[in-house]
């Protein structure tokens, strides 16, 4: 009997130190959700090196190169500016905001399709309803110039203030104002 009351202590003991042990080490088990998340970036990890990426390097289409937001601060006969947001997505759509600089002024939205020119390194923007077309000539990477409606630059002191730069170029969403 009593080796059966020594053999219950030690089971006892046994239990109560390892509860806390448990208690002070929570489980290191992986939810679900942890090994998910390893099985898919394995996958993709996988997927990456069996890809030929030199199609990307180059793309064929070069207006894939000028797809971005770009910002501007335009000038205006009757406000002290035009915030000027051209946003150029994919499947030559793009979308753009103004908003002239007056107190409490609204924001104007428009959308439609753009074409690339390489040869005259233009992008033309043709507008869903009826407004009419806008130009700008390209002039590097990350900067855009806004041509008048017959497609010439804009001349005159006001001239350096008809630009937009895309916005990985300016680091900020914020625009000078002149």
């Amino acid at each position: 009997m009593q080796a059966l009351k020594k053999q219950l202590k030690q089971n006892l003991a046994l239990i109560f130190f390892s509860s806390l042990l448990l208690a002070y080490y929570p489980a290191l088990a992986e939810s679900d959700k942890q090994i998910q998340e390893k099985v898919l970036k394995a996958r993709e990890i996988s997927n990456q090196q069996n890809t030929d990426h030199a199609a990307h390097v180059n793309p064929i289409d070069k207006s894939l190169e000028f797809h971005g937001v770009f910002y501007g601060f335009l000038p205006c006969k009757d406000c002290n500016g035009i915030k000027t947001t051209l946003s150029l997505k994919q499947h030559d759509n793009y979308l753009l905001v103004t908003q002239p600089a007056r107190e409490s002024s609204r924001e104007y939205y428009e959308k439609g399709k753009y074409t690339w020119n390489d040869e005259n390194h233009t992008v033309v923007l043709t507008p869903r309803k009826d407004s009419g077309i806008r130009q700008y000539h390209i002039e590097n990477e990350g900067t855009l110039i806004q041509l008048s409606s017959g497609g010439a630059r804009i001349t005159g002191d006001e001239a350096d203030r008809y630009i937009l730069r895309r916005s990985d170029v300016l680091k900020s969403r914020e625009v000078h104002i002149h």
